[in-house]
């Protein structure tokens, strides 16, 4: 393989959820030798390969991908640890001589992936115990009388129901001494420069993304999610973890205990996944305006164009 391919531009792929973003990354990756490289803040969890729509075992024998499936639910992943592990992946997969394609539907991990993130240090093992721990005794508002106390400034941009923000504000002026205000204004080191990526969105009728998006988690009932989430809710886990967060789990889990019928269930995550999508949406029309639009009704027609351009 020519080794001129370790220095060919990224390629980032965004879009909403159902768009079809995963399935333009393959077709891009079949035809340019290249890594598929995972943007999706849920996808990185082991346990949720269905209710995420992670890449199948198939899809992933027919072309490398990284970051996909290798984080425990109990574990709460960061953008900052995703930011560590992309350069990893993407500096590993030029070394193979293989093209990075980035993609996603989680707009904060772009944005550091292009612009950084703050540099807020590590925090002790002991601090996060400490709190975590709080959290479960005392919930959510007395905790945020606490941060009032210690870090009005971050008190008063949160919410007092938001647990894992507040949680983690008090963890950063316990641990840095210095508000996580302070720490968010200093502005970190990107992955990688934009001028040096190639960058697509993929965008879709609303309608018809809502009617997709409905029809999939349709199809993730008749293939493993409820099993899924009943490994989750075995797992007796935080419920303010991320893992736990994901679209679909908390109705599914409702439904597991026989606090309400599947149909009902089956709607609610359906709703939740439209009001997703719109926060999608709403980010990439307010983060994403240089990106290439491409709208999934002409992709095939399309591919050829694109696969010229991406090879200039």
């Amino acid at each position: 393989m020519n080794s001129a391919r370790i220095d060919l531009q990224p390629i980032l792929i965004a879009g909403p959820t159902a768009s079809g973003k995963s399935a333009f990354a393959m077709a891009i990756a079949e035809q340019v030798d290249g890594t598929i490289i995972n943007a999706d803040s849920m996808q990185v969890y082991r346990a949720l390969r269905v209710l995420t729509a992670r890449p199948s075992p198939a899809d992933e024998a027919r072309v490398p991908h990284a970051l996909y499936g290798f984080v425990a639910a109990s574990d709460a992943y960061s953008a900052g640890r995703f930011v560590r592990d992309v350069a990893d992946a993407i500096s590993k997969a030029r070394t193979a001589g293989r093209r990075p394609i980035i993609v996603g539907g989680t707009g904060l991990y772009f944005k550091a992936l292009l612009e950084g993130l703050s540099p807020i240090p590590e925090i002790r093992d002991d601090v996060r115990a400490f709190w975590r721990g709080e959290a479960g005794r005392r919930g959510a508002e007395d905790l945020h009388r606490e941060l009032q106390s210690r870090d009005p400034t971050m008190a008063s941009r949160l919410q007092s129901s938001d647990t894992q923000r507040i949680v983690r504000a008090l963890e950063v002026v316990q641990s840095t001494g210095r508000s996580l205000a302070e720490w968010q204004a200093l502005k970190g080191e990107p992955v990688l420069k934009e001028a040096e990526t190639v960058r697509f969105v993929v965008q879709v009728d609303r309608a018809e993304l809502h009617a997709r998006a409905d029809a999939r988690f349709a199809s993730m009932m008749t293939s493993g999610a409820l099993d899924e989430v009943r490994a989750l809710g075995d797992m007796q886990l935080d419920p303010d973890l991320p893992a736990m967060r994901a679209i679909g789990v908390a109705p599914l889990l409702r439904f597991v205990r026989g606090e309400i019928e599947s149909a009902a269930a089956i709607a609610l995550a359906q709703a939740e996944t439209r009001q997703y999508i719109k926060r999608q949406e709403t980010w990439i029309r307010r983060h994403m305006i240089s990106w290439i639009v491409i709208n999934s009704k002409e992709m095939e027609s399309s591919m050829r164009d694109i696969f010229a351009f991406i090879q200039r």
